[in-house]
C-alpha cells in the first residue's frame, strides 16, 4: 500500500521542460503543479503527439496550480483540458491576466486559427481561473478524511510567478505533510521583481535545478556587460540580436535598456557617444512581447519598489523615446532587410529565447554570416536547441543548422548569465538553508543532470555541516508523460 501523500512526475524532471508535477493525496485525490510543454532535446525522446497526450488521471485532479504562465510550465494546458479536466486553474492574480495571451498564442502555432473555436476554448479557461492573492492559504477540499489548502508566495522569476505550499490533513491519520513546490525561482535583484520571499518551512521540497552547478554575474557586472556589448554595436554599424522570450525576459532587458539610455544621457561620457546612445534603436519585434508589456504595464501594483522610484521620478521603464515595436510580418521582413544591408546600429529582441523557432530565426539566418553583427544570449539554451549551437560553436567560428540550412557564424557570440531569470545554486542553497524548519526530503526537478548531482552534493554537504537529516533525490519522468 503506498505513503501518501507521494509525487510521480509527467514532465520537468530529468530535464528542464515539460514541468508536470503531480502529488498523490489518496487513491483518489490528487494535486497538478503545472503542465507544460516539452522543447528542446527534451521533445526528442517520444514523437510530438506522444510529448502533448495527457496520459495519466484527470478525474481525481482537485485542482491544477501554474507556477507561471511560461509556455514549459502551461503549454499542455488545452490537451488537459481535453483528457476531461473539469477541475479550477489557480495562479496569481497577475498570472491570472496573461495566462489567457499564452494560451490564445499556442493555440494559433499548434491547434487552429479559427477564431470562434480559440475564443470558445479561452472562455472555458477563463470559466476555471482561480486567482489568489499572495500569502494567503486557500481551501481546496475539507472533509471528514481531508482538508488540503494551497498557498502562493512570490517566486521572482517572471511577473505573477509563485512556489507553492501544499499542506495535507489527513484526519484518518491525524498528520499534516506540507511540500512545497518551488516553481521557477528567479535570481535575486532581478529588474521588474521583488526576490523570492524565503518559505517558513515544509517536509518535502520539490526544487528547480536549472543552475545548480553555476553561478551567476553580479547586476552591476552584467549590466557592464550588456552596455559593452551595445557598445561594440555602436562601433561596428551592426545589430545586436538578442533572443528572448516573449514574457519575462523581453521586458527586464528593456528595463535595463532604458537605464542605459538614461545613464548616457546624464553622464560625463563623451558627446558623441552619448548622442549615439540617445538615437540608438531598441526595437521588439515580436507582437506577443509587445502585448505582454502593454499588460505588464497595466500591472505596476506588483513591480518592485525600485521600478514604482523610477515611475516617480518621470521615467517610463517598458516605454521610452528610444522604443519601436515590429507588428506586421511585412514590417518584420523590411526591418530584417534594412538592419542587415544598412550600417545603422540597433538593438532588436525577438523571440523564441531559444532559437527553435519565430522571428528571430530571419534575423540570425541574414546576420550570423556577417562579423559586423552579434548575438547576445541573456538566458537559459536548452540542449538540442539552436540557441545551445550557436552559444557552443559561434565562437569558434563554427556553423548552426536553421530552418534545415547551414549558416556559418561569423557574427560575435556573447553570453551575459546574470540575466538569467532563475535562481543559481548559491540562491537555490539560499532559499533552503534560511528556512527555520528546512524539509527533510528534497527532489530535484528541472535541470540537466550535471546541474541536479552539482546541487544535491552542495545540498547534502550543507546537511551534513548542520547535522540535518536530509535525502535529496532526484526526479524521474513517467514514461508518456
Amino acid at each position: 500500500m503506498p505513503h501518501y501523500p507521494y509525487l510521480e512526475h509527467h514532465g520537468g524532471a530529468s530535464g528542464v521542460t515539460g514541468s508536470c508535477h503531480r502529488l498523490q493525496i489518496s487513491d483518489d485525490r490528487a494535486l497538478l503543479v503545472d503542465c507544460g510543454l516539452f522543447q528542446g532535446q527534451d521533445a526528442d525522446h517520444v514523437d510530438s503527439f506522444e510529448q502533448l497526450k495527457v496520459s495519466f488521471p484527470v478525474d481525481d485532479v482537485l485542482a491544477l496550480v501554474v507556477t507561471h504562465v511560461h509556455i514549459d510550465h502551461i503549454g499542455r494546458l488545452p490537451y488537459l483540458l481535453a483528457a476531461g479536466y473539469q477541475g479550477p486553474i489557480i495562479c496569481s492574480v497577475p498570472s491570472a491576466r496573461l495566462l489567457p495571451l499564452v494560451i490564445e498564442d499556442a493555440l494559433k502555432i499548434g491547434f487552429t486559427r479559427d477564431r470562434a473555436l480559440i475564443e470558445r476554448f479561452l472562455a472555458e479557461v477563463a470559466g476555471r481561473l482561480v486567482a489568489l492573492p499572495y500569502r494567503e492559504w486557500h481551501t481546496l477540499v475539507d472533509d471528514a478524511r481531508h482538508r488540503v489548502r494551497v498557498k502562493l508566495k512570490r517566486a521572482g522569476h517572471i511577473l505573477g510567478s509563485c512556489y507553492v505550499e501544499v499542506d495535507v490533513l489527513d484526519r484518518q491519520r491525524g498528520d499534516t505533510q506540507r511540500t512545497l513546490f518551488s516553481g521557477d525561482l528567479g535570481a535575486p535583484y532581478a529588474p521588474l521583481l521583488s526576490a523570492p520571499e524565503p518559505p517558513w518551512g515544509c517536509d518535502s521540497l520539490v526544487l528547480e535545478s536549472t543552475y545548480g552547478d553555476r553561478r551567476h554575474e553580479d547586476r552591476r557586472h552584467r549590466r557592464g556587460r550588456l552596455k559593452a556589448a551595445i557598445d561594440r554595436a555602436l562601433e561596428n554599424g551592426g545589430t545586436l540580436v538578442i533572443p528572448a522570450f516573449s514574457i519575462g525576459r523581453t521586458q527586464e532587458l528593456l528595463y535595463e535598456l532604458e537605464m542605459l539610455i538614461h545613464q548616457s544621457s546624464t553622464s560625463f561620457a563623451r558627446a558623441s557617444a552619448s548622442a549615439r546612445w540617445r538615437e540608438l534603436e531598441i526595437i521588439v519585434d515580436s507582437p506577443l512581447a509587445a502585448r505582454f508589456t502593454a499588460v505588464y504595464r497595466e500591472l505596476k501594483p506588483w513591480w518592485d519598489a525600485e521600478a514604482h522610484a523610477r515611475l516617480r521620478a518621470g521615467r517610463h521603464p517598458l516605454s521610452f523615446e528610444n522604443l519601436y515595436t515590429v507588428s506586421s510580418h511585412e514590417e518584420h521582413e523590411r526591418t530584417v532587410a534594412y538592419l542587415a544591408d544598412s550600417h545603422r546600429p540597433a538593438v532588436v529582441i525577438a523571440a523564441s529565447g531559444m532559437v527553435s523557432g519565430g522571428r528571430v530565426v530571419n534575423y540570425l539566418k541574414r546576420m550570423l554570416g556577417d562579423p559586423r553583427h552579434a548575438v547576445l544570449f541573456t538566458g537559459y539554451q536548452g540542449t538540442g536547441t539552436p540557441g545551445r549551437d550557436i552559444q557552443r560553436y559561434g565562437p569558434r567560428g563554427g556553423w548552426v543548422a536553421l530552418d534545415g540550412e547551414r549558416i556559418d557564424i561569423r557574427a560575435r557570440v556573447e553570453t551575459v548569465s546574470g540575466y538569467s531569470a532563475h535562481a543559481d545554486q548559491h540562491d537555490l542553497l539560499n532559499f533552503v538553508r534560511r528556512m527555520r524548519r528546512p524539509p527533510r526530503h528534497i527532489r530535484l526537478v528541472h535541470g540537466e543532470r550535471d546541474a541536479q548531482q552539482a546541487l544535491r552534493e552542495v545540498l547534502l554537504a550543507w546537511a551534513a555541516e548542520k547535522g540535518h537529516e536530509l535525502a535529496v533525490t532526484l526526479g524521474v519522468d513517467l514514461a508518456g508523460g
